[in-house]
């Protein structure tokens, strides 16, 4: 068993899928933290198989959840405090998303004015589609692993 030391105060990301961790790393700008981060890849998993696990510590602030909702929403997320977890939080798909992804339609708005933020909106769940907020271009997300 591998053991790596525990955290004071920080959060631990858990079920990411197997080799996505260094991904998910630079996604959430963790390089720019200056705070531990100890990154787990192809631990063993009961219910995954394989899989890799995030530890970081420093406030949970620094971690923004929309934008590791979309990068992968079945991640589970502990919330260390004092040693021990204090919270479990689930993820769920942001309703919204801003500067995340941009749209690929050329003829769309955000292609001229290269000021305007690339929102895009959740239009359906189940399937995981975003679509652009100005032409509708459709973004799904298992097309981006």
């Amino acid at each position: 068993m591998l053991n790596i030391s525990g955290i004071r105060e920080g959060f631990v990301l858990d079920h990411i899928r197997a080799g996505m961790s260094l991904q998910i790393y630079h996604d959430l700008k963790l390089e720019n933290l200056d705070c531990p981060v100890a990154i787990i890849k192809n631990a063993r998993s009961s219910k995954m198989g394989k899989k890799d696990i995030l530890k970081v510590e420093c406030p949970i602030e620094a971690l923004d959840l929309d934008i590791l909702g979309f990068i992968d929403h079945n991640i589970t997320v502990n919330v260390i405090k004092d040693d021990k977890i204090v919270e479990k939080r689930e993820l769920h798909l942001p309703k919204k998303i801003k500067n995340i992804i941009s749209c690929r339609n050329p003829r769309c708005i955000t292609s001229i004015e290269q000021e305007l933020d690339q929102i895009f909106l959740l239009t359906d769940e189940e399937r995981e589609i975003y679509r652009c907020k100005y032409c509708e271009e459709k973004y799904r997300i298992h097309s981006r692993h």
